[in-house]
């Protein structure tokens, strides 16, 4: 699976973005979003299945960010409203492809991501 991510730049504080990820080849189970802020780890944010539709959250963002499809463009985004400047990262979208897991500790881990896009910086300043 090839994936492309876009759709960052700058916003103020409360600010809103949306970024996408276009995925291209083989079938996968579905997309998770990840974040690595300057000097920190990689943490996960959000994920979706494209079995059922079902979507997860990390705690930072539930309530803010709203990840979706669009099947007939094989593209997810991540629809991110009243940003904070801690949600300043690059922004990767990651692909789980050959084996599917309805487990949060699963779902979260970067080890379970067979497939990686290159990031898009969000940068939350004023």
């Amino acid at each position: 699976v090839q994936l492309q991510a876009s759709g960052g730049g700058l916003v103020q504080p409360g600010g809103s973005l949306r970024l996408s990820c276009a995925a291209s080849g083989f079938s996968y189970y579905g997309i998770g979003w990840f974040r690595q802020a300057p000097g920190k780890e990689r943490e996960w944010v959000s994920c979706i299945s494209t079995t059922d539709g079902r979507t997860y959250y990390s705690d930072s963002v539930k309530g803010r960010f709203t990840i979706s499809r669009d099947n007939a463009k094989n593209t997810m985004y991540l629809q991110m409203n009243s940003l904070r400047p801690e949600d300043t990262a690059v922004y990767y979208c990651a692909a789980i492809v050959y084996y599917w897991r309805d487990d949060d500790d699963y779902i979260k881990s970067r080890t379970s991501y067979d497939s990686w896009g290159q990031g898009t910086l969000v940068t939350v300043s004023s």
